[in-house]
């Protein structure tokens, strides 16, 4: 995660709902049920499930020393190659809707050079959800850049936006006639939702020491990955790459809903003065404009945070836990809904909610409180078109690599066997039937 990632990083994020209501656009659903055309999925990330990303920002950083990084990434979970069988057991297992990312360092492994290849390994993709009934929602930059890109500095550097919008250019020409819908980025605020973690000192000297083992690797004056940037450099040029690429997008070929998808937690004040409306000015307002410009809010919701006037408190006493240490709070995403609803006006699309347990009853528990306050969001007639759980396989998950489990699916990372999880049939039943 997210980064849902963000959350495991130390304990819980997200936002305030209440207010005002979008009225629901869709055809109103019968008692129980979901609108029609409802799109219900599972999600990945190129990095985090292709595997040998070798190109990529991340790579080198999983790689020098001293890194943030438990493990590389390695073979990950070789969807590269498994990908037709990971498609096929998505829509055998009831979904109509699969959301992937595209990598940037696969296409556009120089500067100005594109993988005729790999834009080709893309299309077969899209093809793939076609012929198997899917809607493939495309994440066109899941946190993950160009290795040359991070050695200019990534979004920190003069230019950023106009590298983003290059590529952007190409995966619309090339691909644009079979996505289904996309978002532009994924968690573009997560650097600033870092600073309201209470992150320990030591990290940040060890990223730092990372990112300066990364330039010397690249022979560059600085390197820079999105998940470690400046909040105050990258959020203007992370705008401006977001606008013009969804006017890319729009021109066509292809006609398609884009939006961009914000990591959001249920931020509950907690006593007098609490932080949550500064949290909330700081970290989402930005990107709640922007997507007032777009077809779509793209909603990633895992828990909830409490923030009193000193800021980030941890979860209450006695409460239960996530295998990660965040608070199990399913209740989150009916709350993140109706903010993001009420403050962009536009059709809401949850595009990531889930849990990391071991415990598949407690995620299968998870999924009926979720989707239950999602539904109560349409009863209320608030236009949700989406829920998208994170995620389809037991993945790579950043810093702390394959310790966490969010999958329905379970992945051997040795053999790469995949064993289906009755969560993932508990909630392709819900598909299925399109309703509760």
């Amino acid at each position: 995660m997210s980064s849902n990632r963000r959350q495991m990083l130390l304990g819980s994020l997200a936002v305030l709902g209440a207010g005002s209501l979008t009225r629901l656009n869709a055809t109103a659903a019968k008692p129980g049920r979901f609108p029609d055309k409802f799109l219900w999925g599972v999600a990945t990330a190129g990095h985090q499930v292709e595997g040998n990303n070798v190109n990529s920002d991340m790579w080198l950083l999983e790689h020098v020393q001293p890194t943030l990084f438990k493990e590389p990434s390695g073979d990950a979970c070789d969807h590269y190659h498994r990908f037709r069988d990971d498609i096929a057991l998505v829509a055998a297992l009831g979904f109509n809707t699969y959301r992937f990312s595209l990598e940037w360092a696969r296409i556009e492994p120089s500067p100005g050079e594109f993988s005729l290849a790999e834009l080709n390994h893309y299309r077969e993709m899209l093809a793939a959800c076609h012929e198997h009934g899917l809607l493939p929602l495309v994440t066109i930059n899941h946190f993950t850049a160009p290795r040359w890109f991070g050695a200019l500095g990534g979004w920190e550097a003069a230019g950023a936006s106009d590298h983003f919008v290059r590529y952007t250019e190409q995966v619309s020409h090339s691909l644009g006639d079979l996505i289904g819908a996309a978002s532009t980025m994924n968690e573009p605020n997560l650097a600033a939702l870092l600073r309201w973690m209470g992150l320990p000192p030591v990290m940040f000297t060890i990223q730092a020491a990372m990112l300066a083992a990364a330039a010397a690797a690249t022979g560059s004056q600085r390197f820079t990955a999105l998940q470690f940037a400046n909040p105050d450099l990258v959020l203007q040029p992370l705008l401006d790459g977001h606008r013009r690429a969804y006017e890319v997008l729009k021109a066509g070929p292809g006609s398609f809903p884009v939006g961009v998808s914000v990591a959001l937690m249920d931020d509950q004040a907690v006593g007098d003065d609490s932080q949550v409306r500064r949290k909330r000015e700081e970290c989402y307002q930005p990107w709640f404009e922007a997507a007032r410009h777009c077809d779509f809010i793209g909603v990633q919701t895992y828990s909830r945070s409490r923030l009193d006037a000193h800021g980030f408190l941890g979860p209450e006493s006695g409460v239960e836990l996530t295998h990660s240490g965040e608070e199990f709070y399913p209740e989150s995403l009916e709350h993140t809904i109706r903010l993001a609803a009420q403050a962009t006006g536009k059709p809401v699309y949850v595009t990531e909610n889930g849990i990391d347990t071991l415990d598949d009853m407690r995620r299968e528990a998870y999924i009926k409180c979720a989707v239950a306050g999602l539904k109560r969001c349409l009863d209320d007639g608030i236009d949700v078109r989406s829920y998208v759980h994170w995620s389809l396989l037991d993945n790579f998950e950043w810093i702390f690599g394959y310790g966490p489990r969010y999958g329905l699916v379970a992945v051997d990372h040795i053999t790469q066997k995949r064993t289906v999880k009755p969560s993932a049939h508990l909630l392709g039943s819900i598909a299925r039937r399109n309703g509760l």
